[in-house]
Formats: structure tokens, C-alpha cells, sequence
């Protein structure tokens, strides 16, 4: 199962997010039919995303980030509600040939310059809205320095996604965040110790999240306190579509209703369609017409 585990180090000095996401990478690339590079890519997002979803407090409060790169997959969007997270982009079946170094080219997929976008939906406050630069495209990178710009936050950010054709091997992350008054020396260790992590869905393959947890961070007094269920949930609905045909406005509702023949809509994260005969159309003309 996958799963997000919230530790502290150090008495703590330090917040860390360790996280699983091979079965929800898996159920988005089977619902996308993504290409290995694009499976990379989109799951990074996610993995991503999910840490940010679970640091929302209420429980109607959600996160949306979207990368717009100048690559070949166009925009990609993940959305966050704690630990149910979905996905999905532009072109999902991109190819590309490896890196040299026989890696995929994930930011040659998602493009090297563009922005990310971090919108965090506080339920009835104002929202949150962050923005930051695109630093390479691989997306670990590009969280770090959302983070570091935006938030003000010094991270150290690893994503991961290991793929052997249509397979997901292993997906996870990890995020450090030294708090504010850490010590340089933990800092320092802290540093020294990122190459460790720096494969991080390999390293997985080799143990559970609790083991690497222990083994990384050994002598910095590690504590797990929150285990969170992660997965590819996607919250679309009959009456959200319903809502969406109604925003239309009525010219457009007309327009349809002219046409007499219905209107199909399809989610984007798990193509779920949705049939509306004409008649239910007139029904919601005369809702949009209030």
C-alpha cells in the first residue's frame, strides 16, 4: 500500500516527508496509457504534490500544481486532497530516446524553461497562489526551488520513478526541511548525507520506507508521526459536470440545445464520461438563467 510517513529528526529541528507511490504511479499510467518518460514525469509531479496536499490542515482544502513547459507533454496538472491525488497532461504519450547517461529524458519532456504554479485551495479563506521558475524540467529540482522562492522554505527534494515498459517498478519521494533555529552542523550532515537518496525509487527496491528511514537518518533520532494513505482517487461526479455545463452560461448552453444532440463531457484524470440527453440541457439553460 502506498503511503506517506511525517518524520521528525533531531528533536525537531527537522520535518521530513517519506513516501511510496508505485500502485498510485501505476493506476495513472493505466489510466493515461503513458509512455515510460511520461509515467516518469507524471509520477514525480504527483509524488510532489501529495507532500504538499498532506500539509494542508482542513479538510476541504486541496492543492493544484501545474507545470507549463516548452516541452513536448504541454501542461501537466496534479491535484492533491491530503493523500488522494490525480493526475494528467497535455500528451501523455511522448517519446523520447534516454539521456546519455541512460536515464529517461523527463525534462526534455516537461522542457527545460516554463513555470510551475502551486495553487492551494483554503475552503473558505482566500487562496493560496505561488509561482516559480522551471530550473531543469526534472521536477525534483523545480519543487526545491518552488519551495526555496516561493515559500521561503530551504528544501532538499527527491523523486523518483523506476519503469521497465508499461510497468511501475518503484515510486516514491522525499522532502527535507530544516525549521527555522536548525543548527549549521545539522544542516551540514544533512548534506552530506544526500547522495544516499539522490535514486531514490532504486534505493526502494532494496527496502521499505520505514528501513531507508532508519538507515538514512541513523544517529539524527528519527520518529515517525503520521502514517497517510496515498492514492489515485479521482473526485469527479455527475453533479460536478453538471455544475460545469451551468458556468457555460446560456449562450453556450443554447448553442448545444440547438444542436440536439447532447452533450458528453470526459474527466481529464480518469476519463469518466458523462451523457446529457437535450432535454436535461434545457433544464440547466433555465438553472443558468437565475
Amino acid at each position: 500500500m502506498d503511503e506517506m510517513l511525517q518524520i521528525d529528526l533531531c528533536n525537531g529541528q527537522v520535518r521530513v516527508m517519506l513516501c511510496e507511490t508505485t500502485e498510485t504511479v501505476q493506476r495513472c499510467a493505466d489510466i493515461h496509457t503513458t509512455t515510460p518518460v511520461c509515467t516518469a514525469a507524471l509520477g514525480r509531479l504527483m509524488t510532489g504534490t501529495a507532500m504538499l496536499g498532506i500539509m494542508m490542515k482542513g479538510e476541504e482544502e486541496n492543492v493544484t500544481v501545474t507545470i507549463k513547459g516548452d516541452g513536448p507533454m504541454g501542461t501537466l496538472v496534479a491535484v492533491a486532497d491530503h493523500g488522494k491525488i490525480r493526475a494528467c497532461a497535455d500528451n501523455p504519450q511522448v517519446e523520447l530516446p534516454l539521456r546519455e547517461d541512460g536515464k529517461l529524458d523527463v525534462g526534455g519532456a516537461v522542457g527545460h524553461h516554463g513555470r510551475m504554479s502551486v495553487i492551494k485551495d483554503l475552503a473558505l479563506r482566500k487562496n493560496y497562489i505561488g509561482q516559480s521558475e522551471l530550473v531543469s524540467g526534472e521536477i525534483a529540482m523545480d519543487f526545491a526551488q518552488y519551495f526555496t522562492v516561493s515559500e521561503q522554505q530551504p528544501s532538499l527534494v527527491a523523486l523518483g520513478v523506476l519503469v521497465s515498459g508499461d510497468n511501475v517498478l518503484k515510486a516514491g519521494g522525499l522532502l527535507i526541511q530544516p525549521l527555522p533555529g536548525c543548527p549549521d552542523e545539522i544542516i551540514d550532515q544533512l548534506e552530506l548525507r544526500s547522495p544516499m537518496f539522490a535514486d531514490i525509487s532504486r534505493e526502494m527496491t532494496f527496502a521499505p520506507i520505514e528501513q531507508l528511514c532508519e538507515d538514512w537518518f541513523r544517529g539524527m533520532e528519527p520518529k515517525i508521526l503520521e502514517r497517510t494513505p496515498i492514492s489515485y482517487t479521482c473526485t469527479c461526479s455527475r453533479e460536478r459536470m453538471e455544475k460545469a455545463l451551468i458556468s457555460m452560461g446560456a449562450k453556450d448552453l443554447q448553442s448545444l440545445i440547438d444542436d440536439d444532440e447532447g452533450a458528453e463531457l470526459v474527466c481529464h484524470f480518469c476519463h469518466g464520461k458523462y451523457f446529457f440527453t437535450t432535454e436535461q440541457l434545457k433544464a440547466m439553460l433555465k438553472e443558468a438563467k437565475k
